[in-house]
């Protein structure tokens, strides 16, 4: 083959060759700025599909609480109640002692606060233990050891982890910690 049978048509011209390298290059970059979005569109999907899972676990966490402690009040106004049995049954006298009402009641004053437990409701301790403002509520300081609870004045209670009535208490203090032996905290102040 001679150098004259290679046509000319078979080889570009060399503005072709331009055209053809300036539309790959452009096809690239189109290529490149696409594939920049997808990338974009599939991080912002993640992240929305990540929120959405956020988003879900927050409300059933929301409405496992709300089940939780929907009894709470309705809890709370039984409390007077299981105090005022309990009150009764530490002092009835020896006479009464014996009778079987007073039995009957003191199984009432159990069922309850059996029932009430099982509702999550327990007793917050208070006797001899070191004051806490979260879950106790100082109405009294008198002579004792400094810091710690030395006498309760009403029951305190949690359902499950958390104080819905603080318990009343009288503080100890040391001598010389105040001028006065007993200090009353009016409620309300």
């Amino acid at each position: 083959m001679d150098e004259k049978d290679v046509s000319s048509d078979d080889m570009p011209p060399p503005a072709q060759e331009d055209v053809i390298a300036e539309d790959v290059d452009s096809l690239k970059k189109a290529l490149a700025e696409e594939q920049a979005k997808a990338e974009g569109y599939l991080a912002n999907w993640q992240r929305a599909q990540a929120d959405f899972i956020n988003f879900k676990k927050r409300i059933e966490q929301d409405r496992e609480e709300t089940v939780r402690f929907a009894n709470e009040l309705l809890i709370l106004n039984l409390l007077p109640v299981l105090d005022d049995l309990e009150r009764a049954l530490d002092n009835i006298s020896e006479k009464l002692a014996g009778l079987t009402w007073v039995d009957g009641i003191a199984l009432i004053y159990r069922k309850l606060k059996a029932i009430l437990e099982r509702h999550g409701l327990s007793e917050v301790k208070a006797l001899g233990e070191p004051f806490d403002p979260k879950i106790h509520e100082a109405v009294l300081y008198g002579e004792g050891e400094g810091g710690k609870v030395i006498e309760e004045l009403q029951k305190g209670y949690k359902l499950y982890d958390r104080v819905i009535r603080p318990t009343m208490v009288k503080v100890g203090k040391e001598e010389g910690e105040g001028g006065e032996e007993e200090v009353t905290v009016e409620e309300g102040q």
